[in-house]
């Protein structure tokens, strides 16, 4: 009798599931037709996605162009055709730069796979694009060997000069070992005392501009190898050389260099050096231009940066010189670590006489250049490299307030300057539960509730044992799915910063440590364990459950193993927190110097496990401590199935009058009934990470449905076999 009305109240709660089922799905179809009517009428972009051509993106306002193609959407050619000369074969060309020949040195030679020549592409005065020259190199010669021979006063060395430049045309091959060398023999062919020829120093620019093409790792390990000495020796020798090109300039894609001659007579009392913004992200001839005797700064939409050098009264200064630095590769710090791609253009400004005589000061006007949908400027500081410690200083330099949306310094003295910007990442936190969500979360709390007092009312009409399991599995998710209600989002959201200049505080000026900032959320990251650990304690039970099911319907006369419910437990609630430690020490114990290793553990958009970079899956937790042990459970739950499958629900089993006489329908529900309650059906969640948003929603919503019913199988098959009991 008690039997009886424990199925009645069994068979309730299913109707009742049903019919929270069945509101569950309306909403979901109501939720789809609401995305496809707004999909329709969302107005289309101001900007068409292929208004840029020819590579070209669409950054701030414009487009940005690769070096070969340049204008307003990147139509116009900015290269030579494709070239031969002699024996040598040149491909397409951008102009400014040196093409290297499609013939490489033989394997038998020491410089083995390195071009044979290589072939500058060039502008004339009128404005045609033409090909110069021809360099051939020699396959026997080493940047090592060159480095050798330069120190010897005799070298020839132009033929030196010309040499390295073939040598380090292709960036992409640049060693540590390739750019200590290089930057020792330029480093020789600029030193004033060896009298090089004024061609082999052009040629020489050109070399350094190559050299900066190379990896910011290379650069790393040259340091690590040979100290910074030979790239702050070139920093300074480029300094002078700026002051020796009388009112001329060199511009190289990744450099420039300008002086301009001081009459004693009629000295200036200012000058102002600006450099313009490019449809590419290289430097190119008539970008940039020298004006005296200015007001003052005055930078405008096409200016990139701007620097002001402020004469003295009765100085002796005959010359001054300017330098433009594409990166900070030269310039590797200790103290500053950058981590977005953003652009960090070095100036430098120097005035020739004495120390006591020049006193000039400077003022800079830097375009913050960088990925507007990305990040969010935060701050910045105004600094200088000190050769003494070889590493950014801010003495005598401090911020200066500007309304024109450019980042303003002012500095006391003459060297080469930066700003060091700090960004927030602009992330795009997910709105709040939506009605659906909140409805579903809702239902699914309230029904795993009435389960767990469900189970708990009638345990005494069932084995200890399923009741134990079910309520553990339903105690885990009712745990997840409040975690998941008032813990996911991320309280970080409702923090907004401008990014405006104008907003920023000019009183401080620290150098930071990393150009990347976040607000640290120690909340944040302990939900997203907890939500973790719950639901891997989640899947943990649900395949205990399989297990137990296994036995009774398989090993339906033999006993169940000897402290079976304690093992059971150990391992359902023991192994999910092992996973979650080891992750969280094994993350932080690999970033603890990094004050934003939480966000190599967890998401800032919601508190849930990071998701990784295509070039970091491997290293990602998600992957090892969530996506790999689900995979395990659920192929584990499907062996099971399979085995119970066809021992148990399409096999006539004479000990089980349940399996007698049963419709193939009957078996079929069965069957996608068992699917359910193993959680199958969560197979569908790694069909959701597709990378289309047409076929995820789809299966998104497929997983939802399946899903939603788990509960209400759990409740009609939490004792499939008490029917052997009863009369």
């Amino acid at each position: 009798m008690v039997s009886c009305r424990a199925w009645n109240l069994r068979v309730m709660v299913a109707v009742v599931c049903g019919l929270l089922t069945g509101i569950v799905l309306g909403l979901g179809i109501w939720r789809i037709v609401v995305r496809i009517r707004r999909g329709i009428s969302a107005p289309s972009s101001s900007i068409p996605p292929d208004f840029c051509r020819n590579g070209g993106t669409w950054e701030n306002g414009r487009c940005i162009c690769t070096e070969e193609w340049k204008g307003l959407r990147c139509t116009m050619a900015n290269f030579c055709e494709n070239s031969t000369y002699m024996d040598f074969t040149f491909p397409r060309i951008p102009v400014g730069r040196y093409g290297s020949s499609l013939e490489t040195c033989d394997k038998s030679t020491p410089n083995a796979g390195n071009p044979r020549a290589v072939r500058l592409c060039s502008r004339s005065l009128y404005g045609d694009i033409e090909l110069q020259n021809v360099t051939i190199g020699n396959c026997s010669a080493t940047l090592q060997n060159l480095e050798n021979e330069v120190g010897d006063a005799k070298a020839p060395l132009d033929s030196i000069s010309s040499q390295v430049q073939v040598l380090t045309s292709n960036a992409n091959q640049l060693t540590a070992e390739n750019i200590i060398s290089a930057t020792q023999v330029v480093g020789q062919i600029f030193n004033t005392s060896r009298n090089a020829s004024p061609e082999a120093k052009k040629v020489a620019v050109v070399t350094v501009s190559q050299l900066l093409d190379a990896s910011e790792d290379s650069f790393q390990s040259a340091v690590a190898t040979a100290n910074d000495d030979p790239l702050t020796t070139l920093i300074e020798q480029m300094e002078d050389y700026s002051l020796s090109l009388g009112d001329q300039s060199v511009v190289e894609p990744n450099i420039v260099i300008q002086s301009a001659n001081l009459s004693a007579e009629n000295m200036p009392s200012s000058v102002r050096f600006s450099v313009q913004k490019g449809a590419s992200g290289s430097l190119v001839s008539g970008s940039t231009f020298i004006q005296t005797n200015v007001s003052g700064l005055n930078p405008d939409g096409n200016t990139e940066l701007q620097i002001l050098l402020n004469m003295k009264n009765g100085g002796n200064a005959k010359a001054c010189g300017f330098v433009v630095y594409q990166n900070d590769k030269l310039f590797q710090s200790k103290t500053f670590i950058a981590k977005s791609s953003s652009s960090q253009k070095i100036i430098s400004s120097k005035t020739d006489g004495n120390e006591q005589g020049q006193s000039a000061s400077v003022e800079m006007a830097f375009s913050p250049k960088y990925n507007r949908d990305e990040y969010q400027l935060n701050s910045y500081a105004c600094v200088y490299w000190n050769f003494a410690t070889k590493d950014w200083d801010t003495y005598g330099c401090h911020k200066e307030k500007g309304t024109d949306g450019f980042l303003h310094c002012h500095c006391n003295h003459t060297t080469n300057f930066a700003v060091l910007m700090t960004f927030k990442k602009d992330y795009q936190y997910p709105k709040s539960l939506d009605v659906l969500s909140n409805v579903g979360c809702a239902l699914s709390i309230t029904g795993l509730a009435l389960t767990i007092i469900f189970q708990v009312v009638t345990r005494k009409v069932r084995k200890t044992s399923v009741t134990w399991v079910l309520v553990s599995l339903c105690i885990s998710m009712l745990i997840f799915n409040l975690l998941f209600v008032f813990g996911i989002e991320n309280s970080n959201k409702n923090l907004k910063t401008s990014g405006d200049v104008e907003n920023m505080d000019f009183t401080d000026n620290v150098i930071p440590k990393t150009d990347t900032i976040s607000t640290p959320n120690p909340t944040c990251t302990a939900v997203a364990t907890l939500l973790h650990y719950f639901l891997l304690v989640t899947f943990t039970w649900n395949t205990l459950s399989a297990a137990q099911l296994y036995f009774f319907l398989i090993r339906t006369m033999k006993p169940l193993p000897r402290h079976f419910i304690l093992f059971i437990s150990l391992i359902g609630w023991g192994v999910p927190a092992i996973v979650v430690a080891v992750t969280v020490g094994v993350v932080y114990s690999q970033n603890e110097k990094n004050p934003q290793w939480e966000l190599e553990y967890r998401q800032e958009e919601i508190c849930w496990l990071a998701i990784p970079e295509s070039r970091d899956v491997i290293k990602s937790p998600l992957l090892w401590s969530f996506i790999v042990p689900v995979a395990i459970i659920l192929i584990t739950n499907v062996v099971i199935f399979i085995i119970i499958s066809v021992k148990v629900l399409w096999k006539n089993n004479q000990n089980l009058t349940s399996t007698k006489k049963v419709s193939s329908t009957k078996k079929i529900v069965s069957t996608l009934s068992v699917a359910v309650v193993f959680g199958i059906t969560w197979i569908l969640a790694y069909l959701m990470l597709i990378n289309d948003d047409n076929i995820r929603i789809v299966f998104s919503y497929i997983f939802c449905l399946f899903n939603t019913t788990q509960l209400n199988t759990y409740t009609e098959k939490s004792n499939p076999y008490e029917c052997r009991f009863d009369p």
